[in-house]
């Protein structure tokens, strides 16, 4: 059975009442629910981690390799910040996707530039917790 990582960067704990115009009403519970229905349904395992402190998002990245199949990341603030993360993904060498549930490329300008993408076989972002779920169902299918 395939196994892959969710993780989920800073302030994503806060969900449901963070600025909802722009993340939506879920909480990240929510979507953490979502995505264990989805897996069951697509027979994969998936094991969810959430942190606010870069180094705790890299040492769960370097401890992924030959446990986990994939990885799903919402690498949130970090994706413009962390050459850190991004060099935890490529040294780790297991596919990845990066997402993020509002359009970063709609938003400040800052936010456009992602560290994380170049070292990621793709990137999906605005679709909400559909991306998620998106990610999720491209996993299971390769």
């Amino acid at each position: 059975m395939k196994k892959i990582l969710i993780i989920n960067g800073p302030n994503l704990n806060l969900l449901g009442t963070r600025e909802p115009e722009i993340y939506g009403k879920l909480t990240l519970n929510d979507i953490e629910t979502q995505l264990k229905n989805k897996a069951e349904q697509l027979r994969v395992e998936i094991e969810c981690f959430q942190s606010n402190s870069e180094g705790e998002i890299v040492d769960k990245i370097s401890s992924a390799r030959n446990k986990f199949d994939a990885i799903i990341i919402n690498p949130a603030a970090y994706t413009h910040t962390s050459v850190a993360i991004r060099d935890a993904i490529s040294a780790v060498a297991i596919a990845s996707i990066e997402v993020h549930i509002s359009n970063v490329y709609s938003r400040e300008e800052f936010r456009h530039k992602s560290f994380i993408a170049p070292v990621c076989i793709g990137q999906i972002s605005g679709l909400g917790v559909n991306g998620y779920l998106l990610a999720l169902e491209y996993f299971s299918n390769i």
